[in-house]
C-alpha cells in the first residue's frame, strides 16, 4: 500500500510506501507493544503477529511481509534463527531483522549466516526501530550500535587471523619444521644436529621465518605459529 498526503502551501504530493511488517515473538505483551508502535506510525503496516516458530514457518510464506521482526528465543526447540534459516530460501524478497535481548557474538553471527539482514536489541528506542525497519526495506543492514561494534571487532580479528594464516602458508616445509623445533626451546646447534644442517643454514632459515611472519624474535614467531 502507499501512504499519501498533500502539502498545501507548496502544492507537492508526497507518496510514501507503506512497509508491511510481521512480528514474531513468544511474549504477547511485547508483540502487542510492537504492533501498536508500527500500526500508529505513518508509512508502516503491521499485517500479522505470531507467537511460535511453527506458526511463523506456516504463516509467513502466506502473509509475505516485506519485513519480519524476529525474536531469537521463541520458547521452543526451534529458535528464531532456525525459522530464518528455513524461510529465507523460500522468501528471498522478505527482509528478516532479529529483534532480541541477546548480544552474544555466536547468536549474532548465527542469525546473519541464517539469512537475517539486520540485528537490533529490544531495548532500542521505538523511533530508531522504525528507522531500522525502513533502512532494512531500502536495502540497508541496520544494527544496534552495540551489535555493530561486536561485528567490527570480530571482522578485525578474523582479518588478523586470515593474514596470519596466509603468512604461515608462505613458510616452506623446512621453515615450518624449524619453527616447530624453535617452539620446543631447542638452540640452533640442536636444530642443526636433528635436521643434519649447519648452524649457519638454520640461522638463515630463522631469518627468513622472522621476515615472512613480520616478527623479530623467537617468542613472537612461536606465538604466531600457535595463533596466540
Amino acid at each position: 500500500m502507499w501512504y499519501c498526503w498533500y502539502i498545501w502551501n507548496v502544492g507537492i504530493l508526497i507518496t510514501m510506501k507503506e512497509i508491511s511488517v510481521c512480528i514474531v515473538d513468544d511474549n504477547r505483551e511485547l508483540r502487542n507493544a510492537l504492533e501498536e508502535i508500527i500500526s500508529m506510525s505513518e508509512g508502516y503496516l503491521c499485517i500479522g503477529t505470531i507467537g511460535t516458530a511453527e506458526d511463523a514457518i506456516n504463516q509467513l510464506p502466506i502473509l509475505q511481509p516485506e519485513v519480519v521482526l524476529m525474536d531469537i528465543n521463541l520458547g521452543t526447540e526451534q529458535s528464531g534463527i532456525d525459522v530464518v534459516r528455513v524461510l529465507k530460501p523460500q522468501m528471498p524478497d522478505t527482509n528478516f531483522m532479529m529483534c532480541t535481548v541477546y548480544e552474544e557474538d555466536d547468536k549474532i553471527f548465527q542469525a546473519l549466516s541464517a539469512g537475517a539482514s539486520g540485528y537490533i536489541l529490544k531495548k532500542t528506542d521505538p523511533a530508531r526501530m522504525l528507522e531500522a525497519i525502513r533502512e532494512l526495506y531500502e536495502g540497508g543492514a541496520p544494527m544496534s550500535s552495540q551489535i555493530a561494534r561486536k561485528v567490527v571487532v570480530a571482522f578485525r580479528q578474523q582479518t588478523v587471523s586470515n593474514t596470519e594464516g596466509e603468512n604461515l602458508d608462505m613458510l616452506s616445509n623446512r621453515e615450518k619444521e624449524i619453527l616447530e623445533l624453535l617452539s620446543r626451546g631447542l638452540m640452533y646447534k640442536e636444530i642443526a644436529s636433528q635436521l643434519f644442517l649447519s648452524p649457519e643454514t638454520v640461522r638463515k632459515h630463522v631469518y627468513h621465518i622472522y621476515e615472512k611472519l613480520h616478527v623479530n624474535n623467537r617468542v613472537a614467531a612461536v606465538n604466531k605459529f600457535y595463533g596466540r
